[in-house]
């Protein structure tokens, strides 16, 4: 495939795979948290150690603010990625319910003012994802650029679904590939011949739900109107 057929390929499954994640129910949605929460806090029990960046949850995704909220318990630090201007790196602010947000590109909040930071993990959302651990996400490529600059390179861990599996997404030079991924099927981790399936998911109890547990506006959104 050309350069040219590859992006309207990667087009066109972007907006399939978005479609098919937004059909998701409620129900359906908080089971998928529920059990990638699980599997992220046993394969990843130092997630509580250093700063954690994650992204707030956009059209679907996987809402990964209760596990944040309970690492954050554990003494983690918990950051969030800025967008400073078009086609350069972003940079991580420290994130902690109350602080001052603003919204970003595509409408998703940020830290407006919080100091800056470096992550050691990042929790990245995905569109789709390959057998080989490259990702395919909202075609801005903020984080690959990221990636490629920053100075020291955090773990990266992709979270997704299992319906957003592709065979490949065709990488170009540019595109970096995830160290490890998460569904709710379990963990991945990307070794020479592609992504590798670590877990049992049937040595798995049903995971804590931690909804319960956050106070309304803890992570800063708006209390709804009566």
């Amino acid at each position: 495939m050309t350069p040219s057929e590859i992006y309207a390929w990667r087009k066109s499954e972007r907006t399939r795979l978005l479609h098919e994640r937004q059909a998701l129910t409620a129900d359906a949605l908080a089971d998928l948290r529920a059990r990638i929460d699980a599997h992220l806090q046993r394969a990843f029990p130092d997630l509580a150690d250093g700063i954690v960046a994650f992204c707030w949850p956009y059209r679907n995704e996987y809402d990964v603010r209760h596990l944040v909220a309970a690492l954050r318990r554990q003494g983690a630090t918990a950051a969030m990625p800025v967008v400073v201007a078009p086609k350069t790196p972003l940079i991580f602010r420290e994130w902690h319910p109350g602080v001052k947000m603003a919204e970003g590109p595509l409408g998703i909040p940020y830290p407006e003012a919080s100091p800056e930071v470096e992550p050691d993990r990042v929790l990245l959302p995905m569109v789709g994802w390959d057998v080989d651990g490259y990702r395919l996400g909202y075609g801005g490529g903020f984080f690959d650029r990221t990636l490629a600059a920053i100075k020291k390179r955090p773990r990266v861990i992709g979270v997704s679904y299992e319906q957003a599996q592709l065979r490949s997404i065709h990488p170009q030079p540019h595109d970096i590939p995830l160290d490890f991924l998460v569904t709710e099927r379990g963990a991945y981790r990307r070794d020479p011949g592609g992504l590798r399936f670590l877990d049992d998911p049937r040595a798995y109890s049903s995971p804590a739900c931690y909804a319960g547990e956050i106070a309304p506006g803890y992570f800063g959104e708006k209390p709804e109107k009566n």
